[in-house]
């Protein structure tokens, strides 16, 4: 077994070095900041804690997996509850929606609310599963840019059927296709934003993203978001990974096309092989300055970012839950000020989430944590100050009009995080949250891989790279990179 030497200790990077120390290797990992998490981490304002990342936790089977390959029991490191409802859904006219995470409750409930039949629902719940199904061995467990994935039979048989995986029409279509009501069709237009992208463009095979959802649940881990990161860093601790934490990797050391270490302003250090958790994009501009980087890879389309303020909210509101959303009034305008405008709608869509709905020590008594994002564009030359001060207001109004309150005067605690924090804090390229977006429908095969296809032994994972972004898609990520080195 090899000296491996990770750069960066986000849920990949973390993911990679289990597994890989799983499998024997010497694993060392570097961070810029003096904590782990990238993206996933927590803070406290004002006797307010705040998770300062993702807020949805699915598919928590995959994050059990990691603990489990490295021969532990996850619940001796961290425990999770059910969430349900899942989603409360408000739109302008009064119209209010509590998405059960039962596949069967939904759809039923669905009718009641929305011009559709519980049938229906439960339809596009089939075929969403099933399109899971197809295409999980190909984009998911496997590399697509190795050549002896698709001589697998496995592969084959899931190629066979690409043909139900909707490459080709839009997943706003295909929900308009399969529903009536403007409003449910709005609902799972949404999932398109689970990996940065435009419903309105990206393909409809990402009518898959429900499956996540309404297959397995949604849950909270006990403590938070940030207790994820905890596990995480605790397991890979007790398999033996090393951390350097307050040190900046200079540039990953090559010789004669061969990855052969680290460089920081600590030390030079050799390594067998090199993961890069880094964004792909600064791997190459700032890591590797010395190689001609893959320009396919880096010209394509960035996803969408966020804007986020972390509000202490001096009261409780009773008919909110952990996750809310409040409904923009023309959905496609916001999307196309989005991806062509590079600008955030005057009516933006509004995600509020509130952990201490169910952790009660994340919030003085009687009052409430509020993760309130809008998608936001990536970096593109805008005035960020004016930008999210405009934004600031049109949330207020927005959530003040469909709530009946005014909510300022609640406000007691307050921060921010925008896209040019999101980029200086995780080196995320421009802001974006998910790397590339998905909007086209071979996207999923022009993200980069998992390895470098000039320099060897040198390896990729995170969200900016093969399979995507997302917790669970950044886990198998870092799986992913322990099957490729092998």
């Amino acid at each position: 077994m090899g000296k491996i030497g990770i750069v960066g200790s986000g849920v990949a990077g973390l993911s990679a070095a289990v597994h890989l120390a799983a499998k024997g290797h010497n694993v060392t990992v570097f961070e810029t900041n003096h904590e782990p998490g990238g993206k996933l981490h927590s803070f406290a304002l004002g006797g307010y804690r705040f998770d300062a990342g993702p807020s949805l936790f699915t598919m928590p089977h995959l994050l059990d997996s990691v603990f489990e390959a490295a021969g532990k029991n996850p619940r001796k490191y961290y425990n999770y509850k059910r969430i349900d409802p899942g989603c409360h859904y408000f739109w302008e006219d009064g119209t209010r929606f509590h998405a059960h995470a039962d596949k069967d409750a939904f759809a039923e409930a669905a009718a009641k609310t929305f011009n559709t039949s519980a049938a229906a629902v439960k339809k596009y719940f089939a075929q969403a599963f099933e399109l899971y199904d197809i295409t999980e061995e190909v984009f998911l467990k496997s590399s697509l840019h190795k050549m002896s994935t698709y001589t697998k039979l496995s592969t084959v048989k899931s190629m066979l059927q690409l043909y139900k995986a909707r490459l080709f029409t839009t997943m706003h279509d295909v929900n308009a296709t399969m529903f009536k009501d403007e409003k449910l069709i709005q609902l799972f237009d949404r999932y398109a934003t689970y990996n940065g992208s435009d419903p309105y463009r990206a393909p409809g095979t990402l009518t898959v993203i429900p499956t996540l959802e309404y297959r397995w649940g949604t849950f909270l881990p006990e403590g938070g978001m940030h207790t994820i990161t905890k596990a995480l860093y605790q397991l890979a601790k007790d398999v033996g990974v090393r951390f350097h934490f307050d040190e900046k990797v200079e540039s990953i050391q090559t010789k004669e096309g061969v990855a052969t270490g680290i460089l920081t302003a600590k030390g030079n250090y050799h390594f067998d092989k090199v993961v890069s958790n880094m964004d792909v994009v600064p791997t190459y501009s700032r890591l590797l300055k010395e190689h001609t980087p893959p320009k396919s890879y880096l010209k394509q389309e960035r996803s969408s970012s966020a804007l986020i303020f972390y509000w202490g909210m001096h009261r409780k509101f009773e008919e909110l839950g952990l996750h809310n959303i409040f409904w923009s009034e023309n959905y496609q305008e916001e999307f196309r000020q989005l991806f062509e405008e590079r600008n955030i709608y005057h009516d933006p869509t509004v995600y509020v989430n509130i952990t201490s709905k169910h952790e009660a020590a994340d919030a003085p008594a009687d009052a409430e944590n509020w993760f309130v994002m809008v998608n936001a564009p990536y970096i593109a030359g805008q005035d960020w100050t004016q930008l999210r001060e405009i934004a600031r207001k049109a949330i207020l109004e927005k959530l003040s009009r469909v709530l009946g309150i005014d909510l300022e005067p609640h406000i007691v605690a307050e921060e921010f995080l925008d896209p040019p924090r999101i980029e200086s804090q995780t080196s995320s390229y421009l802001g974006s949250l998910y790397g590339t977006s998905s909007n086209s429908n071979m996207a999923a095969f022009f993200r980069h891989p998992n390895f470098s296809q000039s320099i060897k032994n040198l390896y990729f994972c995170g969200g900016s790279v093969h399979p995507g972004g997302g917790i669970p898609l950044c886990l198998l990520s870092g799986k992913l990179v322990s099957q490729l080195t092998g």
